[in-house]
């Protein structure tokens, strides 16, 4: 049994391998698929039908059951519900409404009020399905309004920013409320073109909704290499607040001709690149420790994203690497052979205490 404080996996998130063929086009023959490779948990994607029904998660104890059941006997078990499609529509700058309509129900393109007040619901429904299905973390996106401005030229008038993060936390805070209801917390993916991104933002949106208690963080370190953000030093400032964890490999290689900005260039030609695990960058023997410290005890989920590596050798060689970093916590201390008992009277006197 693993010692409190310890990580759980390897779990890996779903996104990036279901499909319309088999064994990818339903819950049971990816779990399937996914169990004979050794992963233990599986974060889905609450927004696609293929795998789960959202709505009757949210409403009926027996689904939730019976998915349970049905990964409990392949060796599996849910490790968190991910929504991050659905908090992409939360709040979306106009300049991004023909992009993110894909993500939308056909009825829902081109009504961006419409769209996001659909999305607010469909993310209260995954709160709902999360505690049914007895998780205690929840994945999103925040959204972004200012993310075109990113940029401070031309210059930004002011208040522009202060406006679209009050705007941002009035979207989230009933979300946010709802989680509380359930007992879920909402693990915000820090990522570019969000408009949480890094910790400066964070804050600016934690401070927003008042420092709420389910206003927490999905750690992703691949996103700060290509922010060239120290990812390490983002643990020790926010682990509090780390609920979530994406292992997930990328590499900045700059040049004479672009940073981190990229050129406009394809992945494969860009400076900051994702890789499959162990093919990058990231120092995960720092990352695993650092949350070991901290005992972060929830998942090690693999998100597999390369330019380069077909999926399914980066999901098989997954397995593997998490499992070799994830950290088995002591509850030893490593000289306590040299210890010896000592009274309070003696301690006193070793200090010179009358």
């Amino acid at each position: 049994m693993s010692a409190i404080g310890t990580m759980k996996g390897p779990g890996l998130h779903l996104a990036q391998f279901a499909g319309d063929a088999a064994p990818f086009n339903s819950l049971s023959g990816i779990a399937a698929w996914a169990g004979d490779l050794g992963f233990k948990g599986l974060q889905v994607p609450a927004w696609d039908s293929r795998l789960f029904d959202l709505k009757t998660a949210a409403e009926s104890q027996a689904y939730c059951d019976d998915v349970k059941g049905m990964l409990a006997e392949k060796g599996l078990e849910i490790s968190e519900l991910s929504t991050h499609l659905l908090g992409q529509m939360v709040a979306v700058h106009p300049a991004y409404d023909a992009l993110v309509d894909g993500f939308a129900p056909p009825e829902l393109r081109g009504k961006p009020a419409q769209r996001s007040v659909w999305a607010i619901e469909q993310v209260k429904l995954a709160a709902k399905a999360s505690r049914r299905l007895g998780l205690s973390e929840m994945g999103t996106f925040s959204g972004a309004l200012a993310w075109p401005y990113f940029f401070p030229f031309p210059q930004r008038p002011q208040g522009l920013v202060d406006t679209a993060f009050d705007e941002l936390a009035r979207r989230w805070k009933p979300i946010l409320d709802v989680c509380d209801e359930q007992g879920v917390n909402l693990c915000y993916e820090i990522h570019p073109s969000e408009d949480l991104h890094d910790g400066a933002t964070f804050e600016m949106f934690l401070d927003r909704v008042g420092g709420h208690e389910r206003c927490n963080i999905l750690f992703d370190p691949s996103h700060f290499v290509l922010q060239q953000l120290k990812y390490l030093d983002y643990i020790d400032i926010y682990h509090e607040r780390i609920r979530m964890f994406h292992v997930k490999d990328a590499e900045f290689n700059p040049s004479g001709r672009q940073g981190i900005y990229g050129g406009y260039q394809n992945w494969t030609e860009r400076a900051g690149r994702f890789r499959s695990l162990g093919d990058g960058q990231v120092d995960f023997k720092g990352i695993f420790s650092k949350l070991a410290q901290y005992r972060y005890s929830g998942w090690a989920v693999l998100e597999w994203e390369c330019c380069l590596k077909q999926p399914e050798d980066g999901a098989r060689e997954g397995v593997d690497f998490i499992n070799q970093h994830i950290i088995q916590v002591t509850d030893k201390v490593f000289d306590d052979f040299a210890g010896a008992g000592i009274t309070q009277q003696e301690i006193n006197r070793l200090l010179g205490i009358a």
